[in-house]
């Protein structure tokens, strides 16, 4: 059992390079444990007690032996490259995996939603022989990986869109964006001070709703931060509904002031409601034109019986459907609710409509103009 181990000779520089990788804590475990067997050997240690030692058989530890006398000391601590070459996925294999990924499971009899990797492995192995493709019977879940990601598929995320339903986005969008370049140069006067907002024939308000705000109640109160114990307030995972109140805003969109209404709803009176407030705040003789969306509450037979006691005060520019981001107001609304709604609790509901007035009243204290820049570049105003 030590006909090879007694033909090994190392050099000093070799029983140094074992004796490094055999302290190693970093180095792989196969690696380390064959350099113990080869020292253990060089020392004389038989074949059968290192077999017993590392739970192997004599047999592989004499083909590390072998290998050793054949190759060298650093070689045999490493796999030999094997026979053969590993099985070819050619573009009909990926065809038929793209074709997979590119259906939903359920398509496939799975009742899963979205695929994942793992489950998209296994049905690719279990259907892979009988669709033809025996080769990908085999396949791993890191080399499905590496396909998908070579196209830059991801099969288990999702990215949202909005489906443009109105076959007159483009004309609509171009009729919002000559809004915006008409408030841009009247602005620019403004600024330069040749001319001031009294001079103004039309003012431009961007208005939409927000509804479904909640007044939500502490069950226990919020506990302060307590300095390094607890840096942050805390708070009890238990609260209550308390209802909920639409705001009904309108952003000027020359000097910046918010025009708010808070109601319970946001209905056609409502609406109307909201257009005699802003009717009493804006100088008489002046234009309103309002840029909003097509909710129902803005072209109901209510509204416009409304409007034709208010003939040429009123004047409605309507966003493209599934077009409310071009509505500048949706910012104002996107910076409340990531500041000033975040985390609030209430005691009432007419808590809630107090906190949101007053907070409308410091953003009317500090007004800030609101500009668009998207797509401005390609605007021209019409020729007068």
């Amino acid at each position: 059992m030590r006909s090879k181990a007694k033909d090994l000779v190392f050099t000093e520089s070799e029983i140094a390079y074992l004796e490094k990788v055999s302290r190693s804590k970093t180095d792989e475990l196969r690696r380390v444990n064959r350099a113990n067997m080869l020292l253990l050997a060089y020392c004389g240690v038989t074949i059968n007690d290192i077999a017993q030692r590392y739970n192997l058989t004599t047999t592989s530890v004499t083909e590390l032996l072998k290998k050793t006398l054949a190759f060298g000391v650093k070689t045999s601590l490493n796999d030999l490259p094997r026979r053969g070459a590993p099985a070819k996925i050619g573009l009909q294999e990926r065809a038929w995996i793209v074709y997979i990924v590119c259906g939903k499971p359920t398509a496939f009899n799975l009742p899963h939603e979205l695929w994942s990797y793992s489950l998209l492995t296994k049905y690719i192995r279990d259907n892979a022989q009988s669709a033809g493709y025996p080769v990908l019977s085999g396949l791993s879940q890191s080399r499905l990986w590496e396909i998908l990601n070579e196209l830059e598929i991801k099969p288990h995320r999702i990215n949202y869109y909005l489906e443009r339903k109105d076959p007159h986005f483009e004309e609509k969008m171009q009729d919002v964006l000559v809004v915006y370049k008409e408030i841009e140069v009247a602005n620019d006067k403004i600024d330069r001070k040749e001319a001031t907002y009294e001079d103004l024939e039309k003012i431009t308000i961007s208005y939409d709703e927000k509804p479904g705000i909640q007044a939500i109640k502490n069950i226990a109160p919020d506990l302060p931060p307590q300095g390094h114990v607890y840096p942050s307030f805390s708070r009890d995972y238990e609260y209550k509904r308390l209802g909920t109140v639409s705001l009904l805003a309108g952003l000027n969109l020359h000097n910046g002031e918010v025009y708010a209404l808070i109601k319970d709803t946001h209905k056609s009176s409502d609406f109307i409601e909201f257009l005699k407030q802003v009717d009493t705040k804006i100088a008489p003789g002046k234009k309103i034109r309002f840029l909003l969306d097509n909710h129902s509450a803005h072209i109901s037979k209510e509204t416009k019986k409304f409007l034709l006691t208010k003939e040429n005060r009123f004047e409605f520019c309507f966003t493209p459907t599934h077009g409310s981001w071009l509505n500048i107001v949706e910012t104002f609304f996107s910076k409340m609710a990531r500041s000033f709604f975040r985390g609030m609790r209430v005691g009432s509901k007419e808590e809630l409509v107090q906190r949101i007035y007053a907070y409308i009243d410091i953003v009317n204290k500090y007004p800030v103009v609101h500009k668009w820049t998207y797509l401005m570049d390609t605007v021209e105003l019409p020729a007068k």
